[in-house]
């Protein structure tokens, strides 16, 4: 009797204590990416000051919103961490965006998963979508510098149907804009 006490109380102690926080996981190996996590989060509570543009007009947060449409999402195929030939055109197109229009920008490459694997897992295949992103992009002449990654594992879906169409959606990595 006394057995199956101590092992119900352990039992509750390792089911309780192993849900972990879905927390993104940020890769942050130099000074750039960790200026631009702290700029990340200063901008969300000052005032923007206009950009000079083609319109002497428009808001920062405007030409972010207005350059981000023209950066395509990278999607994955199932448990793969490899750019997809159909998933080129989007990468030279981001590349060509970042390099010109965008070169006074930081890139925030977000990493996403669909809800198969266990938490860690997705997180770690997250953080390597961005990375073979990154790569990429550096290929293309992005300066690393202005590149960082962060995994949202499958704490972001885009969408939440049970299917196979619609986790197909949920693997990418996104591309944003940071002043």
């Amino acid at each position: 009797m006394k057995k199956v006490v101590i092992s119900s109380v352990l039992m509750a102690l390792l089911v309780l204590s192993g849900c972990g926080d879905k927390e993104p996981q940020v890769e942050a190996t130099d000074s750039a990416t960790q200026e631009v996590q702290q700029v990340e989060t200063e901008s969300v509570s000052s005032v923007e000051a206009p950009v000079v543009t083609e319109s002497a007009t428009e808001s920062t947060s405007q030409v972010i919103t207005r350059l981000e449409s023209e950066l395509k999402t990278i999607y994955f195929d199932f448990d793969k961490f490899n750019i997809r030939a159909d998933m080129q055109a989007n990468l030279s197109t981001g590349a060509s965006v970042v390099n010109t229009q965008a070169k006074n920008f930081f890139v925030k490459l977000e990493g996403n998963c669909d809800e198969w694997g266990s938490d860690e897992y997705n997180f770690a295949l997250g953080l390597k979508r961005a990375e073979t992103v990154k790569k990429a992009l550096t290929a293309e002449g992005v300066d690393a510098s202005r590149i960082s990654m962060v995994s949202f594992g499958e704490s972001n879906p885009v969408c939440t149907d049970k299917s196979k169409e619609c986790w197909s959606k949920n693997r990418r990595v996104e591309f944003k804009l940071l002043p």
